[in-house]
């Protein structure tokens, strides 16, 4: 494992702390004390090296201690929109389980569809949010947005789903080159 990854994890785990440390709540504390201590100093990279075909097989897998994130809904119909609008839904989730729930990463399936999602652990029993928005400009058809969350989950991967149709402008003429020929 790569010394960046391991200083990469200890530096979000010890935000976490901190969070937990100023919101003045003592079991949110001691769970992030845990969850760092449980650690134990290994890392799995969350976007392996694409010429490595051994890491391109594999899935993260979490390290340290896991827990469950349970969403409300995981897959959202924005029905029919013309293109150029922006569609925005958000996703709400709750930590199940018993330890932090640590979202590593959060990645759309294209630069046009953008998740935000919270950086700090969030404690067992309560809730996030995760906002995702899809730039319909030049997306005109049938759409099935993906976002891949990555965190401290057994499996460490949950997908949202954004799908609708997006109506091109009838009226937008493309332009078309035009070839001259001289006689």
């Amino acid at each position: 494992m790569s010394k960046f990854f391991q200083i990469a994890l200890s530096l979000v785990l010890m935000a976490g702390l901190l969070a937990a440390c100023q919101s003045g709540n003592k079991d949110i504390r001691q769970e992030a004390r845990q969850s760092i201590e449980g650690v134990n100093n290994t890392v799995t990279p969350q976007n392996p090296n694409p010429m490595d075909p051994a890491a391109a097989q594999s899935s993260p897998v979490p390290s340290g201690p896991t827990t469950e994130m349970v969403f409300t809904e995981t897959e959202f119909d924005f029905g029919t929109v013309k293109e150029g609008e922006k569609v925005s839904h958000t996703y709400k989730f709750k930590n199940a389980g018993k330890e932090p729930l640590v979202i590593s990463n959060a990645q759309g399936s294209c630069g046009c569809t953008v998740p935000k999602w919270p950086r700090d652990p969030i404690a067992p029993g309560k809730t996030g949010e995760i906002v995702v928005e899809f730039d319909t400009r030049g997306k005109a058809g049938d759409r099935n947005q993906k976002v891949t969350l990555t965190a401290n989950t057994n499996p460490p991967q949950t997908f949202l789903t954004l799908k609708g149709k997006v109506e091109g402008d009838p009226n937008a003429v493309q332009a078309q080159p035009q070839l001259q020929i001289n006689q």
